[in-house]
């Protein structure tokens, strides 16, 4: 007999859950009689301080009722199957990848659940009125949107299916309910840029405050690459900044907000100072690397580096993009006696385009350390090369890859300047 439901995967000790009697293995089939598909369904219907609980344990079904008032429920239930993205972007990452890579990474998702779950970038191109009668009931807000252009024509171009719905219209249904989205538009050069971006910026504003940011991002483009699309380059970005900043001093001037936000990939590329931290409000879209490096340095400003005694010298590296600001922090705690060496990484896997120290591979980062370490070094590895849980790099290296070829001890280390300051207190 198949029977829908959630399968639990992990209840904490002690917690309302277990005190009522389920197990780790129990499907919970619904909770005050609303049944459970996911997460989400578990999320909206556990609000309320006693729960009546259905499930089923070795295929009985089963009644539980839990008391839990202001604690957590305590349960981790199974992970749902992501819905896999059919569009077939010009600019995709995922379709510009070589072979032979971690697994997870040829995945292309496009669910509304992990957009508001993890902060996944969805194009609303396979929701069906079920999904929206849904996203309205639970109230699954912000959404994370991929909007690229809201000419029909050129943002169907971009994505390859020339059967998506007008994303204007999608974007209605959503702000009619009054969920909140954060808006990305991909910049490719000659094709969304120009006219075509302004168009777009000055639609998404309309749905303001619904459409609560919109990041202007750069495409990235792997040696792979095959659709012959433009890079970036150092005069598109001064041309994107001008008239993204036209923009922010408008919208600052009437709400307070500048709504719209760029890349830092563009201010590098346009060799131009980062505005202040301010401008970037509340920094809604940092994950999309937008504004993380001007807040890297206003952090490191904070940041009083203590005098520490570190036995052993220590080595960690970044990408090329984002060398010179972390060397900043670098030289002031070498200053300090700190015995730290910073290495710049070049990308030879996706290519030298490719300078973000989370495209870093691992064998790429062994090539580009070898040179620079020392018998008894420590290796300082940023996390963010290493998205999996068992510390598995682009490229199915390890970290105890990292240590066993190039034979020394590695630590894994935050993106923060106090998460390497504490790191380092902790070696000493």
């Amino acid at each position: 007999m198949i029977h829908r439901g959630v399968r639990i995967e992990y209840i904490k000790p002690q917690s309302p859950a277990q005190r009522a009697g389920l197990k780790e293995g129990d499907i919970i089939l619904s909770i005050n009689g609303h049944a459970i598909k996911d997460v989400l369904d578990l999320m909206y219907y556990s609000v309320e301080d006693i729960l009546k609980v259905k499930f089923l344990r070795e295929n009985k079904k089963n009644t539980s009722i839990i008391e839990k008032y202001d604690e957590q429920l305590g349960i981790e239930v199974e992970p749902f199957r992501i819905k896999r993205c059919r569009n077939k972007c010009l600019f995709c990452f995922v379709e510009q990848l070589p072979k032979g890579l971690r697994k997870s990474l040829y995945f292309k998702d496009e669910d509304y659940r992990a957009s508001f779950l993890y902060g996944n970038y969805i194009t609303l191109t396979n929701l069906k009125k079920e999904d929206y009668d849904r996203i309205k009931k639970l109230f699954l807000s912000p959404l994370y949107i991929s909007v690229h252009a809201t000419d029909p024509e050129v943002r169907n171009l971009l994505l390859g299916n020339f059967e998506a719905p007008p994303i204007l219209m999608e974007l209605k249904k959503l702000a009619k309910n009054k969920i909140r989205m954060h808006t990305q538009i991909v910049l490719c050069p000659d094709i969304n840029d120009g006219y075509v971006l302004e168009k777009t910026i000055l639609d998404l504003y309309k749905f303001y405050p619904y459409v609560s940011s919109i990041a202007v991002v750069p495409l990235g483009l792997t040696k792979y690459h095959k659709n012959n699309l433009k890079p970036v380059t150092k005069s598109k970005a001064e041309e994107v900044i001008s008239l993204v900043e036209a923009f922010q001093k408008r919208f600052k001037k009437k709400h307070g907000m500048a709504i719209v936000y760029l890349a830092d990939e563009f201010y590098i590329k346009a060799q131009k100072n980062f505005p202040s931290p301010s401008i970037y409000d509340d920094f809604p879209q940092i994950e999309n690397g937008v504004g993380m490096v001007p807040l890297f340095v206003k952090e490191t400003k904070k940041v009083n580096i203590p005098q520490l005694k570190v036995k052993k010298r220590l080595v960690t590296f970044t990408g090329e993009s984002f060398f010179p600001y972390l060397n900043q922090f670098i030289e002031k705690m070498q200053k300090k006696d700190i015995p730290i060496n910073l290495i710049p990484i070049k990308n030879n896997l996706f290519g030298e385009s490719v300078t973000v120290t989370g495209l870093l591979s691992g064998e790429d980062i062994i090539k580009g350390l070898a040179s620079h370490i020392e018998k008894n070094d420590i290796v300082l590895i940023p996390d963010v090369t290493m998205k999996d849980t068992d510390n598995r790099f682009l490229d199915d290296l390890t970290l105890s890859d990292i240590e066993k070829i190039l034979q020394v001890k590695t630590v894994k280390i935050g993106t923060q300047p106090t998460d390497l300051l504490k790191t380092i207190e902790t070696i000493c």
